[in-house]
């Protein structure tokens, strides 16, 4: 199961937001129904703010089929828990101090990696997620006014400032860049 979300956009218009079977097929009644000729159709990827273009053509069944990743080969690991095996480059002290805590090495970095998570979700907007916001700004509101400013207040982590700069763009682009500011994430599909 994939767990990626996206968000879809035609104009300054939010059309869809959340996984590809929500999303897709909202797409694609908006485009056989000839929706392109209203606006550019623009799909981010939530988590990167990268643009991402579908196959519509066909049915919403051969869309999809085409659209969702084949299943990941299982090999160690727990694949029904979402456990896949991967590899990990360390230095030998590395190796040492992993071995000597009591839980195991896996044990040990999924802790590190949690508790990385937590201090990054408490400090307001990860630099992850700025980076997917500034990506989606710029495709879809770089010639805004007042974009560059909104940029920079982005980067600055100033809420405020940010809230002031985008309040007469778009309803959609700013209510995005804004939810994207705070972590929330909606899940519509209209």
């Amino acid at each position: 199961m994939d767990f990626t979300r996206y968000d879809a956009f035609l104009g300054w218009h939010r059309i869809a937001s959340g996984s590809l079977e929500t999303i897709l097929p909202t797409v694609k009644a908006h485009m056989d129904a000839g929706a392109a000729q209203s606006g550019q159709l623009l799909i981010f990827q939530r988590d990167t703010g990268k643009e991402v273009d579908f196959n519509l053509s066909g049915s919403i069944r051969e869309v999809l089929e085409r659209a969702l990743p084949q299943p990941i080969r299982t090999g160690p690991g727990r694949p029904k828990l979402g456990v896949v095996s991967r590899e990990v480059s360390l230095l030998p002290r590395h190796w040492e101090w992993l071995e000597s805590q009591g839980s195991g090495s896996s044990a040990t970095l999924r802790r590190l990696v949690e508790e990385a998570r937590k201090r990054d979700l408490s400090g307001g907007p990860t630099r992850a997620a700025i980076d997917a916001t500034g990506r989606f700004m710029t495709a879809l509101a770089g010639n805004l006014p007042g974009f560059e400013e909104a940029y920079r207040a982005l980067y600055a982590r100033d809420r405020a400032r940010l809230t002031e700069l985008v309040k007469d763009w778009p309803e959609d682009v700013r209510n995005y860049v804004l939810e994207r500011f705070d972590g929330t994430e909606p899940e519509t599909a209209s």
